[in-house]
C-alpha cells in the first residue's frame, strides 16, 4: 500500500470556497489510483484554507502525470463555485509534485491538471500527455470563439458564446447593478446622471476566469456616479451651449484636481508646454525628425525667423535633426456627426516643432488641413493671441481623436485582446509561453467588452462626446490598423525610425527603454531555458500556430505590416514576446494612466470642435474661442470618460509581480527574481529624478504599471 499527501490550497478570494465534494485521481507512469473523496472532520475547501489528506493506492504510481479533479453535488445543496490555487503532492518516497490550478471551477465537472513544469509539445512523448494537450486546446477553442466586431478591426472576443450566468452567487451583483427604469428592448440601461446606455445583456456573458469579480465590475461601472450625479446637481449635465468664461470650467471637477492637473491648467497656453506634451503627455508616438520639409507644408525661413532668432537658420536646424512634425493626416476624411443636434467639425493639421537651443520643444508652424492654399493659413507663434491659441487648440483636439482611438484603445486595448485570445486558445496551460503571458492578459477580456458595451456601443459614451462618433471611431481605427507596422509595436525600432533618440527630457523614452531592456532581459532567460536551439521553436506547432492565429486575428494577415507569420529563432520569438509584454503593461500605463491629468483642463484636449477650422487670420477672438469649444454638458461627459478610464483596479498587478507561481522550476524562478530586482532598480532611478523636475514623470515608474490592460 503506497500512501499520497496530497495537499490543497484554495484562494484567497471572496467566496473562493466550495461546499461541493471534491476528490482526485493520480495518475502515474506505472498506474492509476482509485478515484477518493477529500473529506476531513469540519469543513473543507474554505476560502484561503491550506488542508492535507491522504490517498491511498495499491501501489507506487511512478512519476507523476496527471491529477484529476472531480468536483460533484454535495447533499441537497446547489453548485458552488470554487477557486483552487494548487495542489501539492507528495509521494512516498518524499518527492513532492506541484499542480497549479489557479482558475474558477464552475459547477459539476472534472478537470485535469499538469505538473508545474512547463513543456512544449516537442518534449511531450507520452500519447496520455499528447492527449491531454490536444483535449484542453479543442476545449478552449469552443469556449473562446472569434468575433468580427467591424471590418478592419482586429478580431475580439464572442462573449455571446458564454453562458447566462443566472443563478452563480458570486456574480449575482451583475444581474442587479442599480439602474434607472429607462431602456430599451434590448436589455440596455441607462445610469444615473449618464447620458450613455450600457449594453448590460453583453457584460454578463463571460467566463469567470476572465472576468472581474462582482465588485469590481459594478465598482467599475459606478466609479464615475459620485462625479456625474454632483455635475447633474450643479446642472452642468443638461447645459447645452458654450461655456460663458474659460475659469468656469475649473469648477467641474473641483475635488478631484492633482500635482499634474493644477500644472496644465496654469500653463495649457504656452508653447513650450505645448510641446513638452509631445515628449511626456499620454501621446509620446507622434512626432518624427525632418530632414527636409514636406510640400503639404510650405513653411519658409522668413515665417518663422522670429521664433528661430536672428543667428538661426530653418534649413540648418533641420540638417541638424531639431525640427520634427507632427502630422495627423489620418483625419483628413475621418466622418463627424452632431452633438446635441449641431454638427461638429475635425481638422487634419500639420505642426512643425522646433527643438531650441535651451532643450524646450515649441511649435513652429500650424496648418489646419493637408492640403495648403488660400483657404489654409500657416499659423504662427507672432500670429495674433487668439488665432494662435485657436490653432493649437485644434492640434490638442486632433491628439485627443488620435490618442484615443489608435494610440490607446487600438494599439493596447485590442491588439492586446487579440493577445490574450490566441494564447488562451492555441497555447495550453503547460506551454512555456503560455505561463509567461498568462499574467498579462489579466481582466484584459473583461475591461474590453465593458467598454464596448458602455463606450463603443450605439448611443455610449463616444457618440455623447467627440467630434466623429462611434463611426468615427471605426474609421480610425480600421485605418490606424490598416498603416500599424512592427517596426511602430516595437519601442526602440520606432524611437529609432522616428528619429527621436537624442531629444532630451524625454522621459517617456528614457524610461520605456530601460523597461523594454528589463523585459528583454527577463523574457531571453526565459526563452533560452526551454527554447535552445532553432529547431525547437520551428518544431513546436501550438507556438506556430500562436503567432500565425495573431498574424491573421489582430494583423489581419496583412503581410505588409511586418508582423512575423512564423517565428524561426529563440530571437525572434523573444522580441515577439518582449514587444508584448511591453505593449499590455508599460505602453498601456503611458497612454492610458495620465487622461485625467492633461484631460481635466478641458481646452487642453477638447474631444469635439463646433466651428470648422478657420480659414483666414485675424478673425479668433475670446468669444469665438468659447464657441469652437465643446458645449457644457459635451466637456462634462467627456471628463466623466477620462475619470472613468483613470481608475485602475483595486487588487492591481504591478508589472513583475507574479503571486500566481506558474513556473515552479528553479531557473524561470530566478529569472523572475532578477526581474524584479532590476525593475526596482528602475523605480529608484526614476523617482531620484522626478525629484529634480518642475512636473515630475511617474507614468511608467514600476509599481505604477499594471501588469496587463485591466482598465
Amino acid at each position: 500500500m503506497a500512501v499520497y499527501s496530497v495537499c490543497v490550497t484554495t484562494g484567497p478570494y471572496l467566496m473562493a470556497g466550495t461546499l461541493d465534494n471534491i476528490s482526485v485521481t493520480l495518475l502515474g507512469t506505472c498506474g492509476e489510483s482509485p478515484k477518493q473523496r477529500l473529506d476531513r472532520l469540519g469543513r473543507d475547501f474554505a476560502t484561503g484554507s491550506v488542508q492535507k489528506y491522504k490517498v491511498r493506492c495499491p501501489a507506487e504510481l511512478g512519476e507523476l502525470l496527471l491529477l484529476r479533479l472531480y468536483k460533484e453535488r454535495y447533499a441537497f445543496f446547489p453548485k458552488d463555485s470554487w477557486y483552487c490555487s494548487f495542489i501539492c503532492v507528495k509521494a512516498p518516497d518524499g518527492t513532492c509534485t506541484q499542480f497549479p490550478c489557479y482558475q474558477w471551477i464552475e459547477g459539476y465537472c472534472t478537470v485535469e491538471l499538469r505538473p508545474g513544469t512547463a513543456t512544449t509539445i516537442c518534449q511531450d512523448s507520452l500519447p496520455l500527455l499528447l492527449d491531454h494537450r490536444r483535449r484542453e486546446l479543442q476545449s478552449r477553442q469552443e469556449c473562446y470563439r472569434w468575433k468580427v466586431y467591424a471590418p478592419g478591426f482586429p478580431g475580439i472576443i464572442d462573449v455571446s458564446n458564454f453562458e447566462e450566468m443566472e443563478t452563480d452567487k458570486k456574480f449575482a451583483l451583475t444581474k442587479t447593478a442599480p439602474c434607472t427604469d429607462q431602456g430599451d428592448s434590448s436589455g440596455n440601461q441607462y445610469l444615473p446622471g449618464f447620458p450613455m446606455k450600457i449594453d448590460f445583456p453583453s457584460l454578463l456573458h463571460m467566463d469567470p476566469n476572465i472576468r472581474y469579480s462582482a465588485t469590481k465590475t459594478v465598482s467599475l461601472l459606478f466609479n464615475a456616479i459620485p462625479a456625474s450625479l454632483g455635475m447633474k446637481l450643479r446642472g452642468l449635465l443638461d447645459r447645452k451651449g458654450s461655456w460663458k468664461k474659460l475659469d468656469d470650467i475649473r469648477n467641474i471637477f473641483w475635488c478631484h484636481k492633482t500635482v499634474t492637473s493644477e500644472y496644465v491648467t496654469e500653463h495649457w497656453c504656452e508653447d513650450p508646454f505645448f510641446g513638452y506634451q509631445y515628449l511626456n503627455g499620454v501621446n509620446p508616438v507622434m512626432l518624427r525628425c525632418l530632414s527636409s520639409l514636406p510640400s503639404k507644408l510650405p513653411v519658409t525661413h522668413d515665417m518663422v525667423a522670429p521664433s528661430l532668432g536672428p543667428d538661426t537658420c530653418l534649413q540648418t536646424e533641420l540638417e541638424r535633426g531639431n525640427v520634427f512634425l507632427a502630422d495627423y493626416w489620418i483625419l483628413e476624411e475621418a466622418p463627424v456627426h452632431c452633438l446635441n443636434g449641431r454638427q461638429q467639425y475635425v481638422a487634419a493639421p500639420l505642426c512643425l516643432l522646433w527643438l531650441n537651443p535651451q532643450g524646450a520643444l515649441v511649435p513652429l508652424a500650424i496648418q489646419l488641413s493637408q492640403n495648403p492654399g488660400p483657404q489654409s493659413p500657416i499659423f504662427l507663434p507672432t500670429d495674433s493671441y487668439w488665432d494662435w491659441l485657436l490653432a493649437k487648440t485644434w492640434v490638442r483636439n486632433s491628439e485627443f481623436l488620435v490618442h484615443e482611438h489608435n494610440t490607446h484603445f487600438l494599439c493596447t486595448h485590442l491588439l492586446c485582446e487579440a493577445f490574450s485570445m490566441a494564447t488562451l486558445r492555441q497555447l495550453p496551460l503547460c506551454h512555456p509561453v503560455y505561463k509567461l503571458l498568462l499574467p498579462h492578459t489579466r481582466y484584459t477580456l473583461q475591461v474590453n467588452t465593458i467598454a464596448r458595451a458602455t463606450l463603443l456601443n450605439p448611443d455610449g459614451l463616444v457618440d455623447h462626446v467627440t467630434s466623429g462618433g462611434r463611426q468615427g471611431l471605426l474609421y480610425l481605427i480600421s485605418t490606424g490598423l490598416a498603416h500599424f507596422t512592427y517596426t511602430d509595436f516595437c519601442l526602440p525600432d520606432s524611437l529609432r525610425a522616428r528619429g527621436v533618440l537624442t531629444i532630451p527630457n524625454y522621459h517617456y523614452r528614457d524610461d520605456g527603454l530601460k523597461i523594454w531592456a528589463a523585459i528583454q532581459s527577463f523574457v531571453s532567460e526565459i526563452v533560452g531555458y526551454y527554447y535552445p536551439s532553432d529547431a525547437s521553436v520551428q518544431r513546436d506547432t501550438e507556438l506556430q500556430a500562436w503567432v500565425g492565429e495573431i498574424f491573421a486575428q489582430a494583423f489581419l494577415g496583412r503581410e505588409s505590416s511586418g508582423f512575423p507569420q512564423r517565428l524561426c529563432t529563440p530571437g525572434e520569438l523573444v522580441k515577439f514576446l518582449t514587444a508584448i509584454i511591453f505593449n499590455c503593461s508599460a505602453q498601456h500605463a503611458a497612454v492610458n494612466s495620465g487622461q485625467h491629468d492633461f484631460g481635466a483642463w478641458m481646452p487642453n484636449t477638447p474631444s469635439s470642435m463646433r466651428q470648422p477650422p478657420p480659414q483666414t487670420k485675424g478673425t479668433a477672438t475670446l468669444e469665438s474661442y468659447l464657441d469652437t469649444l465643446p458645449e457644457v454638458n459635451v466637456t462634462c461627459n467627456n471628463l466623466l470618460l477620462f475619470w472613468l478610464v483613470s481608475q485602475e483596479p483595486k487588487d492591481q498587478r504591478p508589472l513583475g509581480t507574479y503571486p500566481d507561481q506558474h513556473f515552479t522550476e528553479e531557473a524561470p524562478r530566478r529569472s523572475i527574481a532578477a526581474f524584479q530586482n532590476r525593475l526596482a532598480q528602475i523605480s529608484q532611478q526614476i523617482r531620484e529624478r522626478n525629484q529634480g523636475l518642475v512636473l515630475p514623470y511617474a507614468y511608467l515608474d514600476p509599481p505604477v504599471i499594471e501588469n496587463s490592460v485591466s482598465i
